[in-house]
């Protein structure tokens, strides 16, 4: 059974779910030259609602019709396989490791077009595994079987971990909790994806209290990447 945060699939007529489809539009209509094919979810700190964002995004992807994968690159605490009611004894480590192929860590979910890849067993060394050069060509080879992978990643403040991930991605989000993050973290994480090279092409301000008539039902802003500061923000509906 699927998690009560996945709204565009709960309720894929409210102001949330259209939310996260004006996410979708504002991707896809960040890079005009470069199909961004794989896209890094992270955050500043835990509990910010990336995996949230990770998942619905990934839901609304599959239902415009892009084949979409969505992996939990968040080896040491994995949150998708719940979002989704899937299991987790065998996933991406196991892929490294040999213990099982391809076709059989990938989980399909109730999504038509929308699979998982979930993180399996907690590997000793997940820094290690991710910048593998196995990793790297599993990649490869998912990037000719689908039109949109989605990588869910750990806080970047936290561990390397979305650093090294981020050199797969085609475009980052960096995820704030409103009202709850510092924002002097939400600084330092947008500086550490620069150092790495990301592509950042936006952030999303989350749990924005939703009641309030300033934010019009929807619970995020979106920033725009090549923003100097992280606090210069346009809403969705184009307002400043």
């Amino acid at each position: 059974m699927e998690n009560i945060n996945l709204y565009t699939i709960k309720d894929p007529k409210s102001p949330m779910s259209e939310a996260y489809r004006t996410l979708r539009s504002n991707i896809q209509f960040s890079s005009f030259d470069k199909d961004l094919k794989t896209i890094m979810i992270t955050s500043s700190g835990p509990g910010e609602g990336k995996s949230t964002t990770s998942s619905n995004l990934a839901v609304v992807m599959a239902m415009e019709g892009k084949r979409t994968l969505l992996i939990d690159c968040d080896l040491r605490k994995p949150r998708l396989h719940k979002n989704f009611g899937v299991t987790n004894t065998i996933g991406l480590s196991s892929l490294m490791i040999g213990e099982a192929k391809l076709e059989e860590v990938m989980k399909k979910t109730s999504v038509e077009g929308l699979f998982i890849l979930t993180t399996g067993k907690r590997p000793p060394n997940p820094t290690e595994m991710l910048s593998s050069a196995k990793m790297k060509q599993v990649l490869t080879s998912l990037r000719e079987v689908f039109d949109c992978i989605i990588f869910d990643t750990p806080p970047i403040i936290m561990v390397t971990d979305a650093q090294l991930v981020s050199q797969y991605a085609d475009g980052c989000i960096l995820v704030v909790a409103s009202g709850e993050a510092d924002r002097e973290a939400a600084i330092k994480a947008k500086q550490l994806l620069e150092k790495a090279k990301a592509n950042i092409i936006g952030v999303v301000l989350n749990k924005i209290d939703a009641t309030s008539s300033k934010y019009y039902g929807h619970y995020y802003h979106y920033y725009y990447g090549n923003d100097k500061t992280i606090n210069k923000k346009k809403n969705i509906h184009g307002k400043k």
